[in-house]
């Protein structure tokens, strides 16, 4: 391990911060005015940063065997430049995009796609309220104009995806993947939809269903805790939303995903697809271990595809793409938001997690969210994932008639109407 001493120390040298490092023999090697201290309590350790394995370093901190004295901004600059190369290249021998297919069919199951949610989005209501916007939206805001609050930025998300979708008061709407019920409850009160939500997530179930409650508008909303292949309805819905739910989905299902919501919706109806994106065109996940990383500490079961393929199942899946628009930069911005919020109440965000009295498990939660904001925020500033919303059509084989003659939808010619 001393051999890898002088090769750290030029690396340090060449990085455009300042970084120290504290050996597990108490050597320092780096900056001493340092704005990134990272402290190795293993040698391993040292040699998962030699080798460029930045998820396997973060693997560390969650661990405990990493002490990190750094701001989050600060220390996915130096993350960024310690990389070896672009995280997005891929292997893409064709055993490897196989193998990689029979895992994702293998993971997909309704019962461990299930389990995945719950391992995620029920980790605790108070924390999640800790760092999102009082209406706790878990998903890419929309930065209208510049300067505006996070809380004014996902209002004007949901409007957005209701402007997109033109939603119309009694319309029979439905949204995929719910979540704590925002864009449920958005589209009933400021568009008069009857709305449905669907969701596996217990707590966010009964987190909705209260709010319902409290609304007064059990008559028109409502949540099922349901996998979204075993929805059924008597007659398909105007428009469908699914926003921050097909990255649960996985590859091998993507077609039949799609398939399923084309059924799901009306003909000449609309669906608004929002979720992220893979930023190369043949990775799986992410490299240099940060992919890795996500799927043990967050995203189980995870899966992200380039804008590209994902147009494909589509189509395959009979739906009409009629927009696409690129919202990464403002998922950036959003992450960002979320870290430095989470990072101004960690002592709380602690307390919190640590509610059952697990101290040790509540520190590697919420070490491990840590990083994943502000990592995930780099990676959008990156390029190296993205966040697309594709509205789609179900066409309705009328060229002749319906509200918009040859359109086969309600979708009209141009969409400056998104924007009115």
């Amino acid at each position: 391990m001393q051999a890898l001493i002088p090769q750290v120390g030029a690396r340090l040298a060449a990085l455009p911060i300042p970084i120290l490092i504290t050996l597990p023999d108490g050597q320092d090697i780096g900056a001493a005015q340092a704005r990134v201290h990272l402290r190795f309590l293993h040698w391993s350790g040292l040699a998962r940063l030699a080798s460029g394995q930045i998820g396997a370093v973060g693997e560390d901190y969650v661990e405990g065997g990493l002490e990190i004295d750094a701001t989050m901004r600060d220390l996915m600059v130096a993350a960024t430049a310690l990389l070896p190369g672009s995280p997005v290249q891929s292997n893409t021998r064709w055993w490897t995009r196989a193998l990689h297919r029979a895992k994702s069919l293998a993971s997909h199951t309704r019962e461990r796609d299930a389990e995945q949610i719950q391992y995620h989005y029920d980790v605790s209501d108070a924390f999640y309220a800790l760092w999102l916007d009082p209406r706790r939206v878990y998903s890419c805001a929309y930065y209208r104009e510049d300067g505006i609050p996070l809380a004014q930025a996902q209002e004007a998300k949901l409007d957005h995806i209701c402007r997109k979708l033109r939603l119309q008061p009694g319309e029979r709407f439905l949204d995929i993947g719910s979540g704590w019920g925002a864009l449920l409850l958005w589209a009933a009160e400021h568009y008069g939809v009857d709305a449905t939500g669907i969701t596996l997530s217990r707590n966010q179930h009964a987190y909705v269903q209260r709010l319902i409650d409290q609304r007064g508008l059990s008559g028109r909303v409502r949540v099922e805790l349901r996998d979204y292949r075993d929805l059924q309805t008597d007659r398909p819905f105007d428009k469908v939303s699914s926003v921050g739910m097909f990255e649960h989905v996985g590859q091998a299902n993507m077609t039949a995903y799609f398939q399923r919501v084309r059924q799901l919706v009306r003909p000449g109806g609309l669906v608004l697809n929002h979720g992220i994106t893979a930023g190369g065109l043949e990775n799986t996940q992410l490299g240099a271990g940060m992919g890795e990383f996500i799927e043990k500490y967050i995203f189980p079961g995870g899966e992200l595809l380039h804008i590209s393929p994902v147009l494909h199942h589509l189509a395959q899946a009979g739906l009409e793409m009629v927009d696409v628009e690129n919202l990464r930069p403002h998922y950036a911005k959003t992450l960002w938001a979320w870290s430095d919020a989470l990072e101004s109440q960690l002592g709380e965000a602690q307390r919190i997690l640590a509610g059952g009295g697990d101290e040790r498990r509540a520190l590697r939660v919420l070490r491990a969210y840590r990083l994943y904001l502000a990592g995930s925020a780099m990676s959008f500033e990156q390029g190296w994932i993205s966040l697309h919303q594709i509205l789609a059509t179900r066409p309705d084989g009328d060229v002749t008639g319906g509200n918009i003659p040859g359109a086969q939808s309600v979708y009209p010619f141009n969409r400056s109407y998104m924007y009115r």
